[in-house]
Protein backbone atom coordinates (compact mmCIF):
# COMPACT_ATOMS: atom_id res chain seq x y z
CA UNK A 1 0.00 0.00 0.00
CA UNK A 2 1.46 3.29 -0.92
CA UNK A 3 2.32 5.92 1.73
CA UNK A 4 2.10 9.78 1.24
CA UNK A 5 5.74 9.94 0.74
CA UNK A 6 7.69 8.39 -1.52
CA UNK A 7 8.22 4.69 -1.05
CA UNK A 8 10.88 2.14 -1.22
CA UNK A 9 11.26 -1.36 -0.89
CA UNK A 10 12.98 -3.27 1.62
CA UNK A 11 14.02 -6.36 -0.02
CA UNK A 12 15.08 -9.74 1.05
CA UNK A 13 13.77 -9.40 4.79
CA UNK A 14 15.21 -12.33 6.85
CA UNK A 15 12.23 -14.57 8.23
CA UNK A 16 13.42 -13.76 11.49
CA UNK A 17 15.23 -10.40 12.71
CA UNK A 18 17.58 -10.68 16.20
CA UNK A 19 16.51 -9.23 19.06
CA UNK A 20 18.16 -7.01 21.46
CA UNK A 21 21.47 -8.67 23.01
CA UNK A 22 21.60 -8.98 26.56
CA UNK A 23 18.22 -9.77 27.57
CA UNK A 24 16.86 -6.41 26.55
CA UNK A 25 13.67 -8.08 24.80
CA UNK A 26 13.39 -9.41 21.32
CA UNK A 27 11.97 -7.74 18.29
CA UNK A 28 10.35 -9.04 15.03
CA UNK A 29 9.36 -8.29 11.71
CA UNK A 30 5.86 -8.83 10.85
CA UNK A 31 6.89 -10.47 7.41
CA UNK A 32 8.25 -13.56 9.60
CA UNK A 33 5.12 -14.61 10.61
CA UNK A 34 4.31 -16.46 7.16
CA UNK A 35 7.96 -17.88 7.95
CA UNK A 36 9.03 -16.43 3.95
CA UNK A 37 10.90 -13.75 2.23
CA UNK A 38 8.79 -10.91 1.01
CA UNK A 39 9.18 -7.23 -0.41
CA UNK A 40 7.98 -4.92 1.46
CA UNK A 41 6.75 -0.99 1.19
CA UNK A 42 8.11 1.43 3.83
CA UNK A 43 7.88 5.20 3.80
CA UNK A 44 11.20 6.69 3.74
CA UNK A 45 13.55 7.36 7.26
CA UNK A 46 13.24 10.16 9.69
CA UNK A 47 16.37 12.32 9.44
CA UNK A 48 17.65 11.16 12.77
CA UNK A 49 17.08 8.59 15.25
CA UNK A 50 15.04 9.04 18.18
CA UNK A 51 14.46 5.78 19.98
CA UNK A 52 15.43 6.05 23.18
CA UNK A 53 17.50 2.70 23.84
CA UNK A 54 19.43 3.81 20.23
CA UNK A 55 20.05 7.37 21.74
CA UNK A 56 21.90 6.09 24.78
CA UNK A 57 24.18 3.83 22.46
CA UNK A 58 24.31 6.47 20.10
CA UNK A 59 27.71 9.00 19.62
CA UNK A 60 27.68 12.67 20.56
CA UNK A 61 25.55 14.68 18.80
CA UNK A 62 28.38 16.94 17.59
CA UNK A 63 30.38 13.90 16.32
CA UNK A 64 29.52 13.28 12.30
CA UNK A 65 29.59 9.65 11.03
CA UNK A 66 32.30 9.35 9.11
CA UNK A 67 30.03 8.10 5.94
CA UNK A 68 28.71 11.78 5.95
CA UNK A 69 31.52 13.24 4.97
CA UNK A 70 31.75 11.64 1.69
CA UNK A 71 30.54 13.21 -0.87
CA UNK A 72 27.55 12.00 -2.77
CA UNK A 73 28.87 10.98 -5.54
CA UNK A 74 31.27 8.87 -3.69
CA UNK A 75 28.41 7.74 -1.90
CA UNK A 76 26.93 6.42 -5.02
CA UNK A 77 29.57 4.88 -6.34
CA UNK A 78 30.22 3.02 -3.14
CA UNK A 79 26.30 1.98 -3.41
CA UNK A 80 27.04 1.17 -7.00
CA UNK A 81 28.84 -2.32 -5.97
CA UNK A 82 26.31 -3.71 -3.53
CA UNK A 83 23.43 -6.31 -4.55
CA UNK A 84 19.27 -5.25 -4.90
CA UNK A 85 18.62 -6.78 -1.09
CA UNK A 86 21.43 -4.75 0.76
CA UNK A 87 20.76 -1.35 -1.33
CA UNK A 88 17.53 -1.52 -0.32
CA UNK A 89 17.97 -2.15 2.64
CA UNK A 90 20.84 1.04 2.93
CA UNK A 91 17.42 3.50 1.98
CA UNK A 92 16.13 2.69 5.68
CA UNK A 93 19.38 4.46 6.81
CA UNK A 94 18.94 8.08 6.47
CA UNK A 95 16.94 10.31 4.29
CA UNK A 96 20.37 11.23 2.36
CA UNK A 97 20.90 7.69 1.74
CA UNK A 98 17.40 6.99 0.64
CA UNK A 99 17.92 9.55 -1.94
CA UNK A 100 21.32 8.25 -2.76
CA UNK A 101 19.76 4.84 -3.03
CA UNK A 102 17.34 5.31 -5.45
CA UNK A 103 19.56 7.32 -7.83
CA UNK A 104 18.47 6.48 -11.60
CA UNK A 105 22.11 5.70 -12.39
CA UNK A 106 21.86 2.72 -9.57
CA UNK A 107 19.17 0.92 -10.65
CA UNK A 108 20.26 -0.31 -14.38
CA UNK A 109 20.44 -3.85 -12.74
CA UNK A 110 18.44 -5.89 -10.32
CA UNK A 111 19.94 -8.80 -8.74
CA UNK A 112 17.71 -11.09 -6.84
CA UNK A 113 19.40 -14.39 -5.39
CA UNK A 114 18.30 -17.26 -2.52
CA UNK A 115 15.82 -20.08 -2.94
CA UNK A 116 13.42 -18.59 -0.38
CA UNK A 117 12.96 -14.94 -2.23
CA UNK A 118 9.44 -13.93 -3.14
CA UNK A 119 10.83 -13.19 -6.25
CA UNK A 120 7.14 -11.74 -7.83
CA UNK A 121 6.42 -9.64 -5.08
CA UNK A 122 9.83 -8.20 -5.34
CA UNK A 123 9.55 -7.29 -8.79
CA UNK A 124 6.50 -5.73 -8.36
CA UNK A 125 7.65 -3.66 -6.08
CA UNK A 126 10.88 -2.71 -6.96
CA UNK A 127 9.42 -2.13 -10.74
CA UNK A 128 6.17 0.19 -9.16
CA UNK A 129 9.16 2.25 -7.59
CA UNK A 130 10.97 2.79 -10.34
CA UNK A 131 8.43 3.72 -12.61
CA UNK A 132 7.53 6.35 -10.21
CA UNK A 133 8.83 9.31 -12.81
CA UNK A 134 7.65 7.81 -15.70
CA UNK A 135 4.43 5.87 -15.16
CA UNK A 136 4.18 2.30 -16.11
CA UNK A 137 7.54 2.27 -17.50
CA UNK A 138 10.99 1.68 -16.02
CA UNK A 139 13.22 3.19 -18.58
CA UNK A 140 16.57 2.95 -16.51
CA UNK A 141 16.48 -0.78 -16.28
CA UNK A 142 18.34 -2.61 -18.49
CA UNK A 143 19.30 -6.08 -16.48
CA UNK A 144 16.87 -8.29 -14.43
CA UNK A 145 19.42 -11.36 -12.79
CA UNK A 146 17.10 -14.03 -11.28
CA UNK A 147 19.49 -17.10 -11.47
CA UNK A 148 18.35 -19.70 -9.21
CA UNK A 149 15.28 -17.94 -7.31
CA UNK A 150 12.87 -20.89 -7.40
CA UNK A 151 10.47 -19.19 -6.79
CA UNK A 152 9.81 -17.00 -9.60
CA UNK A 153 6.79 -17.47 -11.63
CA UNK A 154 5.57 -16.32 -14.89
CA UNK A 155 3.68 -13.80 -12.82
CA UNK A 156 7.16 -12.19 -12.12
CA UNK A 157 8.35 -12.29 -16.03
CA UNK A 158 4.96 -10.52 -17.15
CA UNK A 159 5.54 -7.97 -14.49
CA UNK A 160 9.29 -7.47 -16.22
CA UNK A 161 7.75 -7.84 -20.30
CA UNK A 162 4.72 -4.79 -19.22
CA UNK A 163 7.36 -2.68 -17.11
CA UNK A 164 10.89 -3.06 -18.57
CA UNK A 165 10.79 -1.99 -22.85
CA UNK A 166 14.42 -1.27 -22.03
CA UNK A 167 15.46 -4.55 -21.11
CA UNK A 168 18.80 -6.21 -22.48
CA UNK A 169 20.14 -8.86 -20.18
CA UNK A 170 17.88 -11.62 -18.30
CA UNK A 171 19.18 -14.08 -16.26
CA UNK A 172 16.77 -16.63 -14.78
CA UNK A 173 18.67 -19.72 -14.87
CA UNK A 174 16.99 -22.88 -12.35
CA UNK A 175 13.97 -21.27 -12.01
CA UNK A 176 12.17 -23.95 -13.00
CA UNK A 177 8.24 -22.94 -12.87
CA UNK A 178 8.20 -20.17 -15.94
CA UNK A 179 6.52 -21.58 -18.68
CA UNK A 180 6.73 -20.20 -22.42
CA UNK A 181 4.17 -18.19 -22.18
CA UNK A 182 5.88 -16.11 -19.86
CA UNK A 183 8.87 -16.00 -22.07
CA UNK A 184 7.34 -15.27 -25.42
CA UNK A 185 5.89 -12.23 -23.82
CA UNK A 186 9.43 -10.67 -22.53
CA UNK A 187 11.01 -11.30 -25.78
CA UNK A 188 7.87 -9.43 -27.55
CA UNK A 189 7.63 -6.46 -25.70
CA UNK A 190 11.30 -6.32 -24.40
CA UNK A 191 12.43 -5.74 -28.25
CA UNK A 192 16.59 -4.50 -27.09
CA UNK A 193 17.31 -7.99 -25.66
CA UNK A 194 19.70 -9.05 -26.15
CA UNK A 195 20.95 -11.68 -23.61
CA UNK A 196 18.87 -14.87 -22.42
CA UNK A 197 19.69 -17.19 -19.86
CA UNK A 198 16.85 -19.87 -19.27
CA UNK A 199 19.18 -22.78 -18.67
CA UNK A 200 17.57 -25.58 -16.33
CA UNK A 201 13.99 -24.14 -17.22
CA UNK A 202 12.49 -27.54 -18.12
CA UNK A 203 9.06 -26.02 -18.81
CA UNK A 204 11.01 -23.79 -21.62
CA UNK A 205 10.59 -25.44 -25.16
CA UNK A 206 10.97 -22.67 -27.55
CA UNK A 207 11.77 -18.97 -28.00
CA UNK A 208 8.98 -16.85 -29.95
CA UNK A 209 7.19 -14.34 -30.84
CA UNK A 210 3.25 -13.70 -28.95
CA UNK A 211 0.85 -14.10 -32.08
CA UNK A 212 -0.12 -10.85 -31.56
CA UNK A 213 3.90 -8.99 -31.27
CA UNK A 214 3.84 -10.87 -34.45
CA UNK A 215 0.90 -8.83 -36.13
CA UNK A 216 0.87 -5.80 -33.90
CA UNK A 217 4.66 -5.24 -33.50
CA UNK A 218 5.95 -6.56 -37.11
CA UNK A 219 7.42 -2.89 -38.21
CA UNK A 220 8.97 -2.70 -34.97
CA UNK A 221 10.64 -6.46 -34.84
CA UNK A 222 10.14 -7.66 -38.95
CA UNK A 223 8.82 -10.56 -36.64
CA UNK A 224 12.73 -10.92 -35.41
CA UNK A 225 13.95 -10.91 -32.20
CA UNK A 226 16.48 -9.54 -31.82
CA UNK A 227 18.55 -11.94 -28.83
CA UNK A 228 22.48 -12.85 -29.81
CA UNK A 229 22.97 -14.89 -26.29
CA UNK A 230 20.97 -17.62 -25.70
CA UNK A 231 21.18 -20.66 -23.14
CA UNK A 232 18.79 -23.13 -22.61
CA UNK A 233 20.94 -25.76 -21.46
CA UNK A 234 18.89 -28.65 -19.95
CA UNK A 235 16.01 -27.70 -21.60
CA UNK A 236 15.68 -31.10 -21.69
CA UNK A 237 12.00 -30.94 -23.39
CA UNK A 238 13.38 -28.98 -26.69
CA UNK A 239 12.87 -30.71 -29.80
CA UNK A 240 14.18 -30.07 -33.23
CA UNK A 241 10.71 -28.47 -34.06
CA UNK A 242 11.47 -25.58 -31.28
CA UNK A 243 14.89 -25.33 -31.96
CA UNK A 244 13.73 -24.77 -35.73
CA UNK A 245 10.94 -22.11 -33.99
CA UNK A 246 14.27 -20.57 -32.38
CA UNK A 247 16.49 -20.17 -35.61
CA UNK A 248 13.86 -18.59 -37.68
CA UNK A 249 13.04 -15.98 -35.03
CA UNK A 250 16.36 -15.47 -33.24
CA UNK A 251 18.21 -14.67 -36.55
CA UNK A 252 21.09 -12.53 -35.32
CA UNK A 253 22.64 -15.34 -32.52
CA UNK A 254 25.93 -15.52 -31.90
CA UNK A 255 26.26 -17.67 -28.80
CA UNK A 256 24.18 -20.56 -28.47
CA UNK A 257 24.48 -23.06 -25.49
CA UNK A 258 22.00 -26.24 -25.76
CA UNK A 259 24.00 -28.77 -23.49
CA UNK A 260 22.30 -31.79 -22.27
CA UNK A 261 19.27 -31.00 -24.95
CA UNK A 262 19.23 -34.73 -25.20
CA UNK A 263 16.50 -34.53 -27.71
CA UNK A 264 18.06 -32.86 -30.14
CA UNK A 265 19.11 -34.18 -33.50
CA UNK A 266 21.00 -33.57 -36.75
CA UNK A 267 17.92 -32.20 -38.28
CA UNK A 268 17.32 -29.60 -35.62
CA UNK A 269 21.34 -28.37 -36.60
CA UNK A 270 20.15 -28.06 -40.02
CA UNK A 271 17.30 -25.86 -39.14
CA UNK A 272 19.71 -24.11 -37.24
CA UNK A 273 22.69 -23.08 -39.62
CA UNK A 274 19.81 -21.83 -42.17
CA UNK A 275 18.70 -19.10 -40.28
CA UNK A 276 21.26 -18.15 -37.71
CA UNK A 277 24.80 -17.78 -40.13
CA UNK A 278 26.32 -15.62 -37.32
CA UNK A 279 26.92 -18.03 -34.73
CA UNK A 280 30.70 -17.97 -32.90
CA UNK A 281 30.13 -20.25 -30.13
CA UNK A 282 27.82 -23.49 -30.22
CA UNK A 283 27.35 -26.10 -27.45
CA UNK A 284 25.78 -29.38 -28.58
CA UNK A 285 27.24 -31.61 -25.49
CA UNK A 286 25.79 -34.33 -24.36
CA UNK A 287 23.45 -34.55 -27.00
CA UNK A 288 23.41 -38.18 -28.09
CA UNK A 289 21.55 -37.98 -31.16
CA UNK A 290 23.96 -35.69 -32.62
CA UNK A 291 26.59 -37.24 -35.30
CA UNK A 292 28.83 -36.77 -37.99
CA UNK A 293 25.91 -35.31 -40.10
CA UNK A 294 25.56 -32.74 -37.91
CA UNK A 295 29.13 -31.54 -37.63
CA UNK A 296 28.72 -31.36 -41.81
CA UNK A 297 26.01 -29.15 -41.03
CA UNK A 298 27.77 -27.14 -38.38
CA UNK A 299 31.03 -27.14 -40.54
CA UNK A 300 28.68 -24.18 -43.03
CA UNK A 301 29.07 -21.93 -40.26
CA UNK A 302 32.78 -21.98 -41.26
CA UNK A 303 35.25 -19.35 -40.52
CA UNK A 304 33.01 -17.64 -38.24
CA UNK A 305 33.00 -20.47 -35.86
CA UNK A 306 34.96 -19.80 -33.02
CA UNK A 307 34.12 -22.43 -30.60
CA UNK A 308 32.33 -25.99 -30.31
CA UNK A 309 31.61 -28.22 -27.63
CA UNK A 310 30.65 -31.43 -28.95
CA UNK A 311 31.64 -33.48 -25.65
CA UNK A 312 30.21 -36.90 -25.20
CA UNK A 313 28.70 -36.81 -28.76
CA UNK A 314 29.05 -40.52 -28.84
CA UNK A 315 28.31 -40.65 -32.71
CA UNK A 316 30.86 -38.46 -33.64
CA UNK A 317 34.11 -39.63 -35.29
CA UNK A 318 37.12 -38.74 -37.36
CA UNK A 319 34.35 -38.30 -40.69
CA UNK A 320 32.38 -34.98 -38.20
CA UNK A 321 35.85 -33.70 -37.46
CA UNK A 322 37.10 -33.46 -41.10
CA UNK A 323 34.24 -31.11 -41.83
CA UNK A 324 35.09 -29.05 -39.06
CA UNK A 325 38.14 -28.88 -39.78
CA UNK A 326 38.02 -28.19 -43.56
CA UNK A 327 35.84 -25.20 -42.89
CA UNK A 328 36.04 -24.10 -39.98
CA UNK A 329 39.80 -22.54 -40.04
CA UNK A 330 39.49 -19.98 -37.65
CA UNK A 331 38.18 -22.20 -34.65
CA UNK A 332 39.44 -21.58 -31.36
CA UNK A 333 38.32 -23.80 -28.90
CA UNK A 334 37.02 -27.84 -29.49
CA UNK A 335 35.73 -29.98 -26.38
CA UNK A 336 35.44 -33.29 -27.47
CA UNK A 337 35.77 -35.15 -24.71
CA UNK A 338 33.90 -38.42 -24.48
CA UNK A 339 33.90 -38.82 -28.34
CA UNK A 340 35.39 -42.24 -28.86
CA UNK A 341 35.23 -42.59 -32.35
CA UNK A 342 38.21 -39.70 -32.78
CA UNK A 343 41.26 -41.33 -33.19
CA UNK A 344 45.04 -39.45 -34.29
CA UNK A 345 43.31 -39.12 -38.03
CA UNK A 346 40.92 -36.84 -36.48
CA UNK A 347 43.69 -34.74 -34.37
CA UNK A 348 46.24 -34.62 -37.52
CA UNK A 349 43.13 -33.26 -39.74
CA UNK A 350 42.59 -30.49 -37.01
CA UNK A 351 46.11 -29.90 -36.06
CA UNK A 352 46.48 -29.22 -39.52
CA UNK A 353 43.72 -27.09 -40.87
CA UNK A 354 43.06 -25.30 -37.43
CA UNK A 355 46.27 -23.63 -36.89
CA UNK A 356 45.03 -21.29 -34.43
CA UNK A 357 43.69 -23.31 -32.16
CA UNK A 358 44.00 -22.56 -28.58
CA UNK A 359 41.68 -25.04 -26.25
CA UNK A 360 41.29 -28.62 -26.83
CA UNK A 361 39.96 -31.16 -24.94
CA UNK A 362 39.95 -34.66 -26.30
CA UNK A 363 39.82 -36.59 -22.95
CA UNK A 364 38.26 -39.82 -22.79
CA UNK A 365 39.35 -40.33 -26.29
CA UNK A 366 41.03 -43.75 -26.20
CA UNK A 367 42.52 -44.08 -29.78
CA UNK A 368 44.00 -40.95 -29.31
CA UNK A 369 47.82 -41.54 -29.13
CA UNK A 370 51.34 -40.19 -29.37
CA UNK A 371 51.15 -39.81 -32.94
CA UNK A 372 48.31 -37.25 -33.05
CA UNK A 373 49.92 -35.39 -30.47
CA UNK A 374 53.25 -34.78 -32.27
CA UNK A 375 51.12 -33.30 -35.06
CA UNK A 376 49.35 -30.99 -32.84
CA UNK A 377 52.88 -29.99 -31.36
CA UNK A 378 54.02 -29.41 -34.87
CA UNK A 379 50.68 -26.97 -36.22
CA UNK A 380 49.49 -25.99 -32.96
CA UNK A 381 52.09 -23.60 -31.56
CA UNK A 382 49.74 -21.23 -29.95
CA UNK A 383 47.73 -24.09 -28.21
CA UNK A 384 47.27 -22.50 -24.14
CA UNK A 385 45.00 -25.52 -22.99
CA UNK A 386 45.06 -29.26 -23.46
CA UNK A 387 43.10 -32.11 -21.64
CA UNK A 388 43.93 -35.87 -22.16
CA UNK A 389 42.09 -37.16 -18.80
CA UNK A 390 42.26 -40.70 -19.20
CA UNK A 391 43.62 -40.89 -22.70
CA UNK A 392 44.79 -44.37 -22.22
CA UNK A 393 47.21 -44.53 -25.63
CA UNK A 394 49.33 -41.25 -24.34
CA UNK A 395 52.67 -41.58 -22.72
CA UNK A 396 55.69 -39.42 -21.56
CA UNK A 397 56.70 -39.36 -25.03
CA UNK A 398 53.61 -37.54 -26.38
CA UNK A 399 53.77 -35.07 -23.90
CA UNK A 400 57.81 -33.83 -23.92
CA UNK A 401 56.89 -33.30 -27.82
CA UNK A 402 54.02 -30.97 -27.04
CA UNK A 403 55.95 -29.03 -24.40
CA UNK A 404 59.09 -28.55 -26.74
CA UNK A 405 56.76 -27.15 -28.93
CA UNK A 406 53.72 -25.05 -27.54
CA UNK A 407 55.87 -23.16 -25.17
CA UNK A 408 52.60 -20.84 -23.94
CA UNK A 409 51.08 -23.91 -22.52
CA UNK A 410 48.89 -22.83 -19.40
CA UNK A 411 47.21 -26.03 -18.45
CA UNK A 412 47.46 -29.67 -19.35
CA UNK A 413 45.14 -32.37 -17.71
CA UNK A 414 46.55 -35.75 -17.86
CA UNK A 415 44.77 -36.96 -15.28
CA UNK A 416 44.53 -41.45 -14.91
CA UNK A 417 47.09 -41.39 -17.83
CA UNK A 418 50.14 -43.76 -17.64
CA UNK A 419 52.20 -40.96 -17.65
CA UNK A 420 56.05 -40.64 -15.68
CA UNK A 421 57.46 -38.47 -13.73
CA UNK A 422 60.25 -37.69 -15.94
CA UNK A 423 57.99 -36.43 -18.20
CA UNK A 424 55.55 -34.22 -15.99
CA UNK A 425 59.06 -32.51 -15.24
CA UNK A 426 60.20 -31.95 -18.53
CA UNK A 427 56.67 -30.39 -19.57
CA UNK A 428 57.03 -28.18 -16.10
CA UNK A 429 60.24 -27.18 -17.30
CA UNK A 430 59.63 -26.00 -20.66
CA UNK A 431 56.21 -24.50 -19.89
CA UNK A 432 57.10 -22.48 -16.73
CA UNK A 433 53.90 -20.74 -16.55
CA UNK A 434 51.63 -24.62 -17.16
CA UNK A 435 49.35 -25.43 -14.52
CA UNK A 436 49.31 -29.69 -14.37
CA UNK A 437 46.46 -31.64 -13.29
CA UNK A 438 47.78 -35.14 -12.73
CA UNK A 439 47.43 -38.40 -10.92
CA UNK A 440 50.79 -38.72 -10.01
CA UNK A 441 51.03 -39.04 -6.53
CA UNK A 442 55.25 -38.94 -7.03
CA UNK A 443 55.44 -35.63 -8.86
CA UNK A 444 54.79 -32.19 -6.84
Amino acid sequence: MRTLSTPSPALICPPTLPGFQNGRGSSTSSSSVTGETVAMVHSPPPTRLTHPLIRLASRPQKEQASTDRLPDHCMVHVFSFLPTNQLCRCARVCRRWYNLAWDPRLWRTIRLTGETVHVDRALKVLTRRLCQDTPNVCLMLETVIASGCRRLTDRGLYTIAQCCPELRRLEVSGCYNISNEAVFDVVSLCPNLEHLDVSGCSKVTCISLTREASIKLSPLHGKQISIRYLDMTDCFVLEDEGLHTIAAHCTQLTHLYLRRCVRLTDEGLRYLVIYCTSIKELSVSDCRFVSDFGLREIAKLESRLRYLSIAHCGRVTDVGIRYIAKYCSKLRYLNARGCEGITDHGVEYLAKNCAKLKSLDIGKCPLVSDTGLECLALNCFNLKRLSLKSCESITGQGLQIVAANCFDLQMLNVQDCEVSVEALRFVKRHCKRCVIEHTNPAFF
